[in-house]
């Protein structure tokens, strides 16, 4: 019964562990191009997307969840060397790129030529949600990529995540505890034990 229970206690242990993973939710770190979710196609080409608020966190770079309001340096590197002999630009605009949102436009990056491969502007971001899109003059793309920024809002999905973990871990916890309470082995190791 003891290696049961030791058993189950290592399977409940192991759950936890895999269950619980704790996000790098501030910022994304180095992976590799095809697995980074800041990647976008543009033709042929890559770009990456960066933000940065360095009066909050000086190191830190974030894609789509913007934990601040404020200042932001925006910042897309052409990845594809190609994508830096042709005129690039990128517009931020408040909202879900929806065309009601149209003319709320917070940053406009006209299309130029990007020899260093990087295009970077400035903006205040408030809380809400925004649209980074990146166009280039010379291909004919139909689809732009974007990028749907959340600035300052809690994401109840990786909040649900993050919590959903160790929930389980905890029931699976319980009810390990409430099965070897309720066994008969326990009572019979209860009652055998000797009375001070």
């Amino acid at each position: 019964m003891i290696r049961h229970v030791t058993r189950a206690g290592a399977t409940v242990l192991l759950l936890v562990a895999i269950l619980y993973h704790p996000d790098g939710a501030a910022a994304h770190g180095s992976t590799d191009l095809e697995q980074d979710p800041c990647v976008r196609q543009l033709g042929d080409g890559m770009v990456h997307f960066s933000a940065y608020q360095p009066q909050y966190e000086v190191k830190d770079q974030y894609c789509t969840e913007i934990p601040q309001e404020g200042d932001t340096f925006i910042v897309v590197d052409l990845v594809d060397p190609a994508l830096r002999t042709e005129p690039v630009g990128m517009r931020v605009v408040k909202g879900n790129g929806t065309k009601e949102t149209e003319d709320q436009i917070v940053a406009d990056v006209r299309p130029s030529y990007h020899p260093d491969g990087v295009l970077r502007s400035e903006v205040r971001l408030d809380e809400g949600q925004y649209t980074v899109t990146i166009q280039s003059e010379k291909r004919n793309i139909l689809k732009r990529p974007q990028y749907l920024l959340r600035v300052h809002m809690i994401d109840y999905q990786k909040l649900v995540l993050s919590i959903g973990g160790p929930l389980v871990g905890v029931l699976l916890f319980a009810w390990l505890v409430y099965k070897l309470i309720r066994s008969k082995w326990l009572r019979r190791w209860w009652t055998a034990a000797p009375s001070s």
